[in-house]
């Protein structure tokens, strides 16, 4: 693009970007902050300007204060443009912002207003502000005090700047308040939940770039403070906060900060610990019979809080410390030991964490100095240096991150930990569960609570770094290698321990589950505490995958605020990518070394088959299978997601594991526990999509559901029904190897399987009807997964196909709908359907008899007595039509709405596997609300197409019978059976419908009944849909219906058989495609369409809207017809002069509706003056004329109505465009009738947006509307226009904006009051959007003009000689500019206020629009009133007062 060409560009979406910055819907605001960003990177003489102005008008606001936080993202977003504009010196001479020079100064203001923005009353703005000094400092080099010539913003003091920084940061810590209460006990996050952790990555960040930039005597400066403030203050509601300010301290610069902030820490708890009492439990299991003997001591709830507080904090503090703490190794096992020896539970866990930190700290990988400044911009120095990850070069250096590799002595201190709480823990707990060393339960309670801790917290330290267990074989244990075995290369950190210390820890931990369950199986903390372990024993890896599938979701929420997109016009400098702080990129790096070691060994299972889980593993999941079935639910479900991370990773425990839960659905005196924990295992996806390959697996899952009817426990019953339920969503087919014959492993049959559940699923098997429900609906699954499999029998598919046809007449009605859904799977040979080749040749060149497979066996079914007289009586059962509902939801059927709510959830599942009806969308407005189910009418259709005419011979006295019922649901059934008849296409149904199809639909149209209407209407739809992918082609009767339809009726005939035939008539030509229309279809909609336009003025209201409808659809065809090229309209004779009309039907009813409108407009206003028939005779406008005009202009806006209601007004724009005169004319006329159809009309218009070459007919349309005569019209037109303008604002050209303004205008002096008045209120709302130009234009004219009145106002007989309209539209368009403003306080606002005031003292109706507008003015600006009153001086509020009685209000 050329630099006129981005100019063009950002220019026009700048108008978008104006309108969106400060929407309240914050998804649409910072989407336009990421927008602007890109933008001020193009044409930054543009964007920055605008971005500055718009953010000093967020200042400056005292109502809207939502556009702070939006403003503050917005250039956090744009921060790296800032400061390269600054630098390059670009001017700032278009943003007419007072106190502003430069960029730098924009820059300043914003770090400034950064230490307002944080108030913990505020989290959005609080956290925008954090986003924006994270983006700003991102982009220094170095944040120090020395004023050079490359500094970016030469007028701040950072140190002044830190000290406040730090004063405000430590308020906003004191006053948080954690946004939900802290859980007891070890579960409780070390994070305190308020949102500054809870909402966004933002502090965090901003605290570790701040830091990492600081020169050295800053970050001592703020080291210094942070030190003071941390061992001064206890802040339990801000735990998390406190700490990662530490750790960015830390992580900035260890060996200073350790000295600073960790060992006062360490000093201050460990003296606190010491008057706290003890249990002895926190070093071994020989110290406990003292303990036991004594009173259990208490520890205060201050003390307790305190110590806590500081143990978490000094958690978080040291997570990236590394060799700096070895100096205080015996220090921080002091403090561990003398928490997990403390009576406190709280502080138990709190040292938990400490552990676990201070492990992780040793022996963990993570880069250092990464927040430091490494590569300065060749731009300037103090700017850093991004970077593009696709422009990588070997030629180039590259400087990688520094990374914690741990030394030998903190292997060895991480060791030493593992021997003390480790190895020494599983110790205690095996002496504890093999010798009763308690005979307190509540001693040894405690004891297990503590030791369970210990081991918990040292494996979720140490993490993957100690080995894995070995994996077993077919011949026995993998032999272990030097290394362990992997597939990706990645690693937590050093190793530490041994393979043989986890398989300890795995076998004392099933030593102890056995003892729990035994003993103590009613301790729910015990138990959680027991699976957390053995989830990290067993599963190895998962902590670091949940870790980084957190931080994952974190980068899908990137900040635009450290983004450098790849055009970069401000310095000319482009790239491949986009640009990012190396920091983020060493992000990345860590977290995708954490997802590698998470997946180093997880698929060794998948790439060899040989490797299976060791004995170890099967141990603990047959623990957390035991645990999975408990009574207490927090216990199953964390026992559940932990052995479903177990199976994922070994695939082959799964057929086991489903085996031995499935088996206990059969067990009548199960407990319900047993029923939900096995539900809650088995509905996950692991194990659902293991049922498609194994087939013992499968048959054992199926069988097990099915037999489960006797579960008494309504709890257990809906676990089973949505287990179901969830297998149903999930079900994606079986593997081929299921379908094979019985194998010696299982020793099961898929036929065998079959028969098994078939048996299940009639209704003589007393299932209760839910059951019964199931079986059928897994046969419909197990057939639609086997039919094109070559290993089943045909006869299995024969067998099932014939079993739903039966269920079509079944009593239950779910197992009707069942049937159907399975009818229309199922059926899909269509043997005895006509090609589209065989069409061309004659219907008689089909294959010698052709035959489908299932037909033998579904002959025998329908042709028995009455079988499709009971089942379309059956099938009626469900069409329930309401007083209240006229037609229920298509996809709900009507039969839903009485069951529970427990009912739905089996009989939600009736999947179509076909696509939607009608393809088209759905017309509301075309024939009102229907019952007609297309699927019903699919099962006939495909019945008829697998087996041929027997069907339809054998369908037909029973369709004849309900076509002449007189219930609505017979109808509808009849309906959709003979829809499925018309669009079956097979051999012979042409002679059908000569025979007898034929005169049942002229009986049908001849019918006088109405109720049943929708529903024919459908069915004639159904039969003339289109066929193959597009629907192009049409079916073999499709002509000969609209032959049928054609014929003309009786002479004397019901009004609604007339409307009926048109209702007909404009179904089937909904379906008619005009893509290549043939000659003879052409012919047809020409022939209908003179019918229609001859018949517009019906008696009939009925027929009128039909009729409406009906040309909307022929119009609608003949124009895309014409768009394709295939209009024949001057081809051969058709262009008699007769059908002239039809032919030019777009001018005819231009023509028409132009001239009727002023007759109409006549007659309501002879009407209106009481004129005498006998006058309007004498004019030539008799009553009668009158009347079929007005019905003309009801058909014609029952047209348009139904032309824009349908979406089909695209290809009819130019006319409703010229329609728009009559539309806004005949809004008020004598007639209620036409002028609410009128306004029906209206409303759907003025929404539309039109395009060009329209657009300028439209507003030449409005603009002669705005001058006639009638002022209802202008009026009118006034209320259209606001919403013209609304919609048309970014397409209209300036010069129709300008024309339409002062239409506007020129209303404000009408002769009319009432349009005025409405003048004045929609010029108001286009100020509030409109173009700035104009908006300023008329504001500036409106003051000189009434500020000209006031000081002619002197001369008395001057103002007496002005026209009141004239005097009246100049106040008018004053108090339009004061209520354009209806919150804030513009600098323009208060002199505009004061002169619209001076004004009360003229005459009504002036008199009324001042004080109207005033006491309007007042209302909105009451609740700022007090801030907003300083920008009056004093005599104008002395004439703010006279216009009110209450004088004090302004005082």
């Amino acid at each position: 693009m050329t630099q006129s060409d981005r100019i063009s560009f950002v220019n026009t979406v700048l108008k978008l970007l104006d309108r969106g910055q400060y929407s309240k819907n914050d998804q649409l605001s910072e989407t336009v902050a990421a927008a602007t960003s890109i933008l001020s990177y193009v044409e930054p003489s543009l964007v920055l300007p605008f971005l500055a102005s718009r953010f000093h008008m967020a200042l400056e606001t005292m109502t809207a204060t939502h556009q702070l936080k939006t403003a503050v993202t917005s250039i956090a977003f744009a921060g790296r443009s800032l400061f390269f504009s600054s630098l390059s010196a670009l001017p700032m001479d278009s943003t007419n912002v007072s106190g502003l020079n430069s960029y730098a100064d924009l820059l300043m203001i914003s770090l400034s207003n950064a230490l307002l923005g944080m108030d913990a009353n505020d989290p959005p703005k609080t956290l925008a502000t954090m986003q924006l000094l994270g983006s700003l400092f991102s982009n220094m080099s170095t944040v120090d005090d020395n004023i050079n010539e490359g500094s970016l913003i030469p007028s701040l003091r950072f140190s002044e700047w830190l000290d406040e920084f730090f004063c405000r940061l430590f308020s906003l810590l004191q006053h948080l308040e954690p946004s939900s209460v802290l859980n007891e006990g070890v579960s409780s996050p070390s994070s305190s939940g308020t949102f500054l952790v809870e909402d966004g990555p933002y502090y965090f960040c901003m605290l570790e770039i701040l830091l990492g930039r600081l020169s050295d005597s800053l970050y001592k400066q703020a080291l210094k403070k942070i030190s003071k403030f941390v061992t001064t203050n206890i802040l339990p509601g801000a735990i998390a906060e406190v700490g990662l300010l530490c750790c960015a301290c830390v992580h900035s610069n260890p060996q200073e900060a350790v000295l600073q902030l960790i060992k006062p820490m360490l000093e201050s708890v460990i003296s606190s610990l010491k008057a706290t009492p003890t249990t002895g439990f926190g070093c071994s299991a020989n110290s406990n019979a003292s303990s036991s003997k004594k009173e259990k001591a208490t520890i205060s709830p201050a003390l307790e809080t305190a110590i806590g507080y500081q143990l978490k904090v000094l958690s978080v503090a040291i997570s990236y410390a590394g060799p700096a703490l070895l100096h205080y190794r015996e220090q921080f096992k002091e403090v561990i030991f003398s928490a997990f020896d403390s009576t406190s539970w709280k502080i138990n866990g709190a040292g938990d964490h400490v552990l676990r930190s201070l492990l992780g700290s040793l022996v963990h990988y993570y880069p250092i100095d990464q927040y430091k400044c490494v590569m300065h911009h060749p731009f300037s120095a103090s700017l850093e240096n991004w970077i593009d990850t696709k422009d990588f070069s070997i030629d180039k250096p590259v400087i990688g991150p520094k990374w914690h590799v741990p030394v030998e002595d903190e292997i060895r201190f991480a060791n030493e930990l593992l021997k003390l709480h480790f190895e020494s823990a599983l110790d205690d707990l095996l002496t504890i569960c093999q010798s009763k060393i308690h005979s307190d339960p509540g001693d040894e309670k405690d004891h297990l609570k503590v030791t369970l801790l210990r081991v918990d917290s040292s494996l979720q330290g140490v993490l993957s770094c100690l080995p894995d267990f070995s994996p077993s074989s077919e011949n026995g244990m993998v032999k272990e290698p030097s290394f362990s075995p992997f597939l990706i290369a990645g690693a937590t950190g050093s190793r530490v321990g041994s393979s043989e210390l986890r398989q300890k820890a795995a076998n004392v931990i099933h030593e102890t589950c056995k003892y729990l369950l035994k003993e103590k199986s009613d301790d729910s903390i015990l138990l959680l505490l027991l699976i957390r372990v053995i989830d990290t024993l067993g599963n190895y890896g998962s902590s670091e995958y949940e870790e980084w599938s957190n931080h994952r979701q974190a980068w899908k929420l990137e900040s635009t605020a450290i983004i450098e997109p790849p055009i970069n016009f401000i310095v000319s400098s482009h790239s491949e990518g986009k640009r990012r702080p190396r920091w983020a990129l060493i992000d990345k790096a860590y977290m995708h070394n954490t997802w590698r070691s998470s997946q180093s060994s997880f698929h060794l299972s998948r790439m060899s088959g040989n490797m299976f889980p060791s004995d170890q593993v099967t141990l603990l999941m047959d623990d957390l299978l035991c645990l999975s079935l408990h009574g207490y639910e927090t216990v199953r479900r964390l026992a559940a997601k932990s052995i479903l991370k177990m199976m994922k990773r070994w695939p082959s425990t799964i057929s086991k594991c489903v085996l031995t839960l499935a088996e206990k659905f059969r067990n009548p005196s199960l407990p319900e526990n047993v029923v939900l924990g096995s539900c809650a295992v088995l509905s996950s996806q692991t194990v659902l999509k293991r049922l498609t390959t194994d087939r013992k697996a499968l048959s054992s899952f199926l069988l097990g559901i099915l037999y489960s009817s006797h579960n008494e426990s309504q709890k257990a019953q809906k676990a089973i029904t949505e287990l179901f339920v969830k297998y149903n969503i999930h079900f994606a087919g079986l593997s081929r190897s299921i379908f094979g014959g019985p194998s010696q492993a299982d020793g099961t049959d898929f036929a065998g399987l079959v028969a098994e559940i078939g048996s299940m699923s009639f209704e003589t098997s007393n299932l209760h009807w839910r059951y019964n429900l199931m079986a059928n609906r897994v046969l419909l699954l197990l057939a639609m997964a086997s039919r094109n499999d070559p290993n089943v029998p045909a006869k299995v598919l024969s067998q099932i196909a014939g079993h739903f046809l039966k269920n079509l007449k079944s009593q239950l009605p779910q197992s009707r709908l069942l049937a159907i859904s399975a009818l229309n799977t199922l059926l899909k040979e269509s043997p005895h359907k006509i090609s589209a080749e065989n069409r061309v040749h004659g219907q008689g060149s089909l294959q010698a008899d052709p035959k489908s497979s299932l037909e033998e066996a579904l002959s025998s079914i329908f042709q028995e007595e009455g079988f499709f007289s009971d089942t379309l009586n059956s099938l009626s059962h469900v069409h329930i039509i309401t007083d209240m509902d006229t037609g229920s939801s298509r996809g709900h059927y009507g039969s839903s709405s009485l069951q529970s709510f427990a009912d739905k959830s089996i009989t939600r599942f009736y999947f179509d596997f076909s696509a939607s009806w009608p393809r088209t969308p759905s017309w509301i407005s075309l024939f009102g609300s229907d019952t007609f189910y297309s699927n019903f009418a699919r099962i006939f259709k495909r019945l008829i197409q697998e087996c041929g005419m027997p069907v339809l011979l054998a369908l037909k006295n029973a369709l004849e019978e309900f076509v002449d019922a007189k219930e609505r649901s017979k109808q509808c059934v009849a309906a959709e059976a003979f829809a499925g008849v018309l669009h079956s296409d097979v051999l012979g149904v042409s002679e059908a419908w000569d025979s007898w199809m034929m005169v049942q639909l002229q009986n049908i149209i001849h019918a006088p009944s109405v109720e049943s209407i929708p529903e024919w209407a459908a069915s004639i739809r159904y039969a003339a849909t289109g066929k193959g992918k597009s629907g192009t082609r049409a079916p073999l009767l499709r002509h000969k219906v609209i032959d049928c339809l054609m014929k003309p009726l009786p002479q004397i005939v019901a009004t609604s058989v007339v409307a009926k035939r048109y209702t007909f008539l404009s179904a089937i030509l909904i379906e008619v495609s005009p893509v290549g229309m043939p000659e003879s279809e052409i012919l047809v909609h020409y022939n209908l369409l003179d019918e229609l336009l001859s018949n517009m003025s019906h008696s009939s209201a009925q027929v009128r809207e039909a009729i409406g409808v009906a040309l909307s659809v022929l119009c609608s065809n003949l124009r895309l017809c014409a768009s394709f090229g295939n209009d024949h309209s001057n081809e051969s004779g058709a262009s008699n002069a007769d059908i002239t009309p039809a032919r030019s039907w777009d001018r005819y009813l231009v023509k028409r509706a132009s001239e009727l409108v002023t007759k109409i407009q006549n007659v309501s206003a002879s009407e209106a003056l009481e004129i005498p028939k006998e006058k309007l005779s004498e004019n030539g406008m008799s009553s009668d004329h009158s009347k079929d005009d007005i019905k003309w202009m009801e058909t014609l806006f029952h047209f348009i109505i139904s032309s824009l209601k349908s979406g089909r007004s695209s290809v009819l724009l130019d006319v409703l465009v010229e329609l728009l005169y009559p539309v806004i004319s005949l809004q008020e006329t004598s007639n209620k009738d036409l002028s609410n159809l009128a306004k029906a009309a209206f409303e759907l218009l003025k929404w539309r947006v039109t395009r060009e070459p329209h657009l300028r007919k439209a507003v030449s349309i409005i603009l002669s509307l705005a001058n006639d005569p009638n002022w209802r019209t202008r009026s009118a037109t006034l209320t259209f226009l606001r919403s013209f303008m609304y919609r048309h604002d970014f397409i209209l050209s300036n010069m129709d904006k300008q024309h339409i303004w002062l239409a506007v205008e020129k209303l404000l002096i009408d002769s009319q009051l009432e349009v005025r008045e409405h003048a004045a209120a929609v010029l108001a709302g286009l100020m509030k959007g409109g173009d700035k130009d104009l908006v300023e234009d008329f504001r500036r004219r409106a003051y000189e003009q009434a500020a000209a009145l006031i000081k002619k106002r002197k001369h008395r007989s001057t103002v007496s000689a002005l026209p009141v309209a004239s005097v009246h539209g100049s106040i008018l368009a004053l108090a339009a500019c004061v209520l354009s403003i209806p919150y804030d306080m513009p600098s323009w606002l208060p002199e505009h206020v004061t002169l619209l005031a001076r004004f009360v003292s003229e005459p009504s109706p002036l008199k009324s629009t001042v004080t109207k507008a005033i006491a309007e003015f007042r209302r909105t600006h009451a609740d700022t009133w007090n801030v907003h009153k300083d920008s009056f001086t004093e005599e104008q509020l002395e004439v703010l007062a006279d216009t009110s009685s209450s004088s004090s209000y302004f005082a």
